[in-house]
């Protein structure tokens, strides 16, 4: 059977009874009749935890298992103490600290220890005390001590504030009572951490510790413990409570008017959760693990019983319901934060800061915006979408009063459909977005209380749901927000050095608000199986027009919404250098307005997906194709650009950039390209600099020539290899660049009449850097040079291992043919998993196969490949041989299936 799912009621903490009297009994027996007992100690807590878990997978909660091994563990270190202190250990205190200390202890958790001392220690006490630890290490236990006096747990306490929360959640397992009782009352005093000093430091403590974990629980290998809304920020506020308080527990909190009985439910709900997972992933792990690693996800999601369906895979269900938990988790803690701040810093006799009203149902307090009763949003439901619009309004607010955010989450089950249907709601849902100021940050709180889930329920559907693969880096709801916040970005003057382009179009476009909606709909269907950009075009049309849009506004979100990812496909795919790619893509837009809004969604799309996924590269691509566009439907959709024409405008360009370097040198050169192969996929100042190159290596014995262009303006490292012709370049090459760590970008190979080959790759680091500093290019230009002259260079061996996350990924190899626009070549488009020399091993196909690369368009989403390449046989010609194609698709398969 497998554990029951990471759910779970409140714990009844009673020791599981034939346990309790195995304690009592048969070990009390075994231990008085042996002189060794460090194999008894290791036997027992073996067979405790093994029963433990088998209690855990056949549906046994954690919060209950957690706080009886806790107990067991009790046990043993009372026998352990006695046993190795003898007569000491009536003058000394062993004392649990931090989680242990609380009474829970997961199965690989440490045993934090306090090992409480008087002022002066016999000498033999020292002793007895490395003989007590060295013992709990050889059975087996992962202990952290400290051993202290009380003055000096007194002057930790002070000093360090991580101290002061251990020792209040200290607890005596065996020795001196009243050695621990004036531990408590010297370290527990007002005096020694203030509630407010306590608070701030465990706020700056918190803030610290998100940053690790780039302040969002949405992570793709989230920390049970640490993250944010893990178990590490319930902690914090318990600890706060504590010292305003005196109590950590939820009961007595709610007796005390800080928690609602429902709030209380819902933390026990969300803390049973958390140590469920972290239950589960211990014992996968056989560590102390609290990362939700790949390697354990789908292990977790079958351990817990969900499982595949059509739409959906069951790991991707688990991980909903945990980024679920954690972002209640968060709302939760969010709001209590702010209550224990007002309730902590309210000022000396309790008196508020006069009362400002702004109208009939909010007032702002202390610079905070508040209910003017607690019956504001059953007399006027719409106030939970006005108050956000109030927000947008005062930017000089300092956020929601906490009662107040308890009021918005008591009452949003207001939201119905006779709200959504109230002109009111939809006026102000619409006026939110129009704001010049806070529309992220406020469509941010809505999410965060609940409102905007709960108003547009399509958006509560995507809540925490996440896609199994190291592309998509958020959950859709956070994505969904972070392309707003980029759009936002580029309407803020501040900030258009970023991306001036973006800038400038979002100055002229009309209507900024249509692209917001168009962003909250772009991925709002994902997960229900279907095209999502269809069906989300279908919702964003029909939730326009509710919402008072004109049809010619409405069809414009929606046809954004349907095309969101055609302009990065393009751009990604597609040889945007040939005119023709350009006039379909020019006709697919229609008009310069959607071209401008459309390029602003798809860079805002693309950097909200995973941040370290995007680069100089991507940029200068989806800027080329925006500017050729442009052109295109500036010249007139009748009228498209011949492919003659651009060569001889590219032609002209480059030539008037040599105008310093012999005129018939030049021409020679160039009489030996293809000019539909090179002066259609390259730049005039691409030309020139690799013209340059090329006529600098005098003769054959010059060659191969290797040369780095640092930065160039697609936004990557230009590498230039000039060589005789051979096949096996491309594979030789592109493992050398492999081997380097060094991400290649595009692959451009031209061969020339005269029985040469000129091969530009655009490469970066891959931290998404160009390369610059002068020994790393000096690495690059030596290690391609020693690939290529190597005996062994035919089949090159790349030695960089696989990423570890990699490894959880299987993605079946695919390879689809089609024919250009005028059949010039051949498109084979490859799907596969990502691994270290891929490149070197398709080159190697190629060659088997006897096909030729012109062009190659390579794009890495997370762990899945999408490469586009350009093919012809020896003779510069397609492939019409369906044999052919079928033995490369073969080859292909096979190579990339090879350990």
């Amino acid at each position: 059977m497998t554990a029951r799912g990471p759910g779970g009621s409140e714990s009844s903490a009673t020791p599981l009874t034939d346990l309790q009297l195995f304690f009592t009994g048969s070990f009390d027996r075994a231990l008085a009749g042996t002189s060794t007992p460090i194999q008894l100690f290791r036997h027992t807590l073996r067979t405790v935890d093994e029963a433990i878990e088998d209690r855990f997978r056949r549906g046994t909660p954690a919060a209950d298992l957690i706080q009886h091994r806790a107990w067991y563990m009790d046990e043993m270190l009372i026998r352990a103490w006695d046993r190795m202190l003898g007569q000491r250990a009536a003058d000394m205190a062993l004392v649990a600290v931090g989680g242990y200390g609380r009474g829970e202890l997961h199965p690989h958790s440490d045993i934090d220890l306090l090992i409480l001392c008087p002022p002066s220690l016999p000498d033999d006490a020292s002793g007895a005390i490395e003989r007590l630890l060295a013992f709990l290490w050889d059975i087996g236990l992962k202990v952290g001590h400290s051993v202290r006096t009380v003055s000096e747990c007194v002057e930790e306490a002070q000093r360090d504030v991580g101290v002061a929360t251990n020792l209040m959640e200290a607890r005596i397992i065996a020795g001196s009572a009243p050695l621990y009782e004036d531990m408590r009352r010297n370290t527990d005093p007002p005096g020694l951490w203030p509630a407010a000093d306590f608070y701030e430091a465990k706020l700056a403590e918190q803030a610290a510790r998100h940053r690790k974990f780039h302040d969002t629980a949405y992570n793709l290998e989230p920390n049970v413990k640490d993250g944010p809304g893990g178990m590490r920020d319930l902690q914090t506020i318990l600890w706060m409570a504590q010292r305003h308080f005196s109590t950590a527990d939820p009961a007595a909190l709610v007796e005390r008017g800080f928690l609602t009985g429902a709030e209380r439910e819902e933390l026990i709900e969300g803390r049973n959760f958390l140590w469920q997972v972290r239950f589960a992933l211990h014992l996968l792990a056989g560590r102390d693990e609290n990362r939700l690693l790949f390697d354990h996800q789908q292990a977790l999601a079958r351990e817990f019983g969900y499982r595949d369906d059509a739409h959906r895979l069951a790991v991707e269900k688990f991980m909903k319901d945990y980024y679920r938990a954690v972002t209640g988790l968060a709302r939760l803690e969010e709001m209590l934060l702010q209550l224990l701040h007002e309730v902590i810093f309210r000022p000396p006799g309790g008196k508020d800061e006069a009362v400002d009203p702004i109208n009939r149902r909010f007032h702002v307090r202390n610079g905070f915006i508040e209910a003017a009763s607690p019956t504001v949003f059953a007399h006027y439901p719409f106030a939970l979408l006005e108050i956000f619009l109030l927000l947008q309004q005062r930017p000089t607010l300092r956020g929601v009063g906490a009662e107040t955010i308890r009021l918005i989450r008591a009452h949003r089950h207001l939201i119905d459909d006779r709200f959504r249907g109230d002109l009111r709601c939809r006026a102000l849902f619409m006026e939110i977005l129009r704001q010049p100021h806070g529309v992220s940050r406020e469509l941010r709180r809505m999410n965060r209380y609940g409102i905007l889930g709960a108003y547009f329920p399509a958006f509560g559907q995507i809540i925490g749901q996440m896609q199994y693969d190291l592309f998509h880096a958020y959950t859709v709801d956070e994505h969904t927000l972070h392309v707003v916040a980029n759009l936002r970005r580029f309407l803020l003057p501040v900030h258009e050095a970023e991306f001036p382009l973006c800038s400038r179009l979002a100055a002229r476009i009309p209507k900024p608000e249509l692209l917001y909606l168009a962003a909250l709909f772009h991925d709002i269907a994902k997960g229900r199986g279907g095209d999502h950009s269809v069906l989300g075009a279908d919702e964003a049309y029909e939730f326009c027009v509710l919402h008072g849009l004109g049809d010619h506004d409405a069809r414009l979100v929606a046809w954004l919404v349907r095309h969101h990812l055609e302009m990065s496909t393009t751009a990604q795919h597609r040889d945007i250098g040939d005119p023709e790619v350009i006039y379909a893509f020019a006709k697919t837009m229609g008009e310069q307005m959607r071209l401008d809004y459309l390029y602003l969604l798809t860079v805002a799309d693309i950097r909200a997906t995973n941040p370290r996924l995007w680069n100089n590269w991507k940029d200068a691509l989806l800027k080329e194709l925006y500017l050729a566009t442009r052109q295109a439907l500036n010249r007139g959709l009748e009228n498209p650009v011949e492919r003659r024409e651009r060569v001889a405008e590219t032609r002209e360009a480059a030539l008037a950039l040599l105008s310093d370097l012999d005129a018939a040198a030049v021409g020679r050169f160039w009489d030996t390209l293809d000019e539909d192969d090179y002066f259609l996929r390259h730049s005039p100042d691409e030309i020139e600099w690799q013209t340059r190159q090329v006529l600098s290596a005098t003769d054959d014995d010059s060659l191969p020539l290797v040369v780095v262009r640092e930065q160039t303006a697609r936004g990557g490292t230009e590498l230039l290899i000039y060589a005789r012709d051979d096949d096996h370049l491309f594979a030789l090459a592109t493992g050398a660049l492999d081997q380097l760590g060094l991400n290649i970008l595009s692959a451009r190979i031209v061969t020339t009449d005269d029985g040469h080959t000129l091969h530009t790759y655009i490469v970066l680091n891959e931290d998404g850097t160009a390369l610059t500093h002068p020994l790393r290019i000096e690495e690059a230009v030596d290690t391609i040079l020693q690939r290529i002259a190597s005996a062994d260079s035919r089949a090159p061996r790349v030695t960089r291992r696989p990423a570890r996350q990699l490894r959880h990924f299987l993605i079946p190899t695919e390879v689809v043919f089609s024919s250009d626009m005028r059949r010039r070549y051949t498109i084979a488009q490859l799907v596969t998993v990502d691994r270290p020399g891929l490149l070197a091993r398709v080159g190697r196909a190629f060659v088997e196969c006897g096909l030729r690369i012109l062009h190659a368009r390579i794009a890495t989403f997370g762990e899945r490949v999408e490469d586009v390449f350009f093919i012809t046989d020896q003779n510069d010609l397609p492939i019409d041989d369906e044999s052919r194609l079928t033995a490369l698709q073969a080859r292909l398969t096979e190579i990339l299936d090879e350990p």
